[in-house]
């Protein structure tokens, strides 16, 4: 396995493998199978001497880990009914074509997840026979000048899976219309998830202008647990950051945004630099960010350390930020003048 560019394992392989350095108390598929899978990672990395591990974990999706860096989590999509025969064959070719072709571990896991989420769509093994012919990408966007695939699921489909805590969330058929509420303290938000034993995310940022990388990011991190609070600096503490120019929405506005979106459930404040006050306040056992970042850039990982909690990144989506998107109106608007 020496110099591999990327094993993957599912979760049993993965702990089986990594035997006795990790042990698991329960099953694979109950307790906190996030944190269990970055334990593996992390050990078969060290073990195989890997560049990288992805731990395929089923409707889960997959985590990838590069060693010291903090692990990327790709979410999957659960399609009840359906023959899941294939689909870690399916990732692995995906991840041998996607890294042929020039992509970053990172990029290829993305992919692969999509991919072995559209071969379970289809029927799974049996789809086969009966599937059309034709290319199975979505599209086939640039990355770094040539023509990377990519196999991209709805987001807006709304399937029921079983969260790390065993819960199920998300009802199928018909969606309710969505109706205001109240917006829900954080505090009692984390205090219901844990009362009936569910799994309490966190993220945090300015979310000065939502954008798509703001909402990816947010619905990638919600299914995660069984409830997302998002800390939110406050306009004096995006001022200290960003500049005298910054935020262009206020706090109440940036707020009320985010909380009308329904993967939130609750958002709160802080005015220091970064979040550790909320984050000790709240206790979240995941903290997500976006993949853009390194364990350097997020000294609140050790802090989530400190109780037992986990950090992880989601996939970034290139070329949506804040920054970008002023900068391109700041040139419009120096084009029209």
């Amino acid at each position: 396995m020496a110099g591999t560019r990327i094993a993957t394992p599912n979760l049993t392989e993965a702990l089986h493998a990594a035997h006795p350095a990790v042990t698991a108390a329960e099953k694979p598929g109950e307790g906190n199978v996030l944190s269990l899978a970055a334990r593996c990672a992390s050990a078969l990395i060290r073990h195989w001497s890997s560049t990288a591990v992805a731990v395929t974990m089923g409707r889960l999706g997959a985590l990838l880990s590069l060693g010291e860096d903090i692990p990327l989590i790709v979410p999957g999509t659960a399609h009840p009914e359906t023959d899941t025969c294939g689909a870690g064959d399916a990732f692995a070719a995906s991840v041998a074509l996607e890294l042929g072709g020039g992509a970053l571990p990172s990029e290829a896991v993305t992919a692969a997840v999509g991919h072995a989420g559209a071969h379970v769509a289809a029927g799974g093994a049996a789809g086969l026979a009966t599937a059309p012919t034709g290319e199975p990408t979505t599209d086939r966007p640039t990355v770094g000048g040539r023509e990377h695939a990519t196999y991209v699921t709805d987001s807006r489909v709304r399937i029921p899976f079983t969260t790390p805590s065993g819960k199920a969330i998300g009802m199928p058929g018909r969606r309710a219309s969505w109706s205001p509420a109240p917006p829900r303290l954080a505090e009692e938000v984390v205090a219901a998830t844990r009362a009936t034993g569910g799994t309490v995310v966190a993220t945090g940022g300015c979310f000065d202008i939502l954008h798509l990388g703001h909402i990816a990011m947010l619905r990638a991190a919600r299914v995660l647990g069984d409830c997302l609070v998002v800390c939110l600096n406050s306009d004096a503490s995006i001022r200290r950051l960003k500049g005298r120019d910054r935020p262009v929405n206020g706090c109440a506005d940036r707020r009320a945004l985010l909380e009308a979106l329904e993967c939130v459930d609750a958002v709160t404040v802080f005015d220091e630099d970064t979040p550790e006050a909320p984050l000790t306040a709240l206790r979240p056992d995941i903290w997500v960010k976006g993949g853009d970042y390194t364990v350097s850039e997020l000294p609140e990982a050790h802090l989530l350390a400190s109780w037992g909690g986990q950090t992880l990144t989601v996939p970034y989506v290139p070329g949506r930020s804040t920054t970008r998107l002023i900068e391109v109106a700041r040139q419009d608007i120096r084009t029209m003048t």
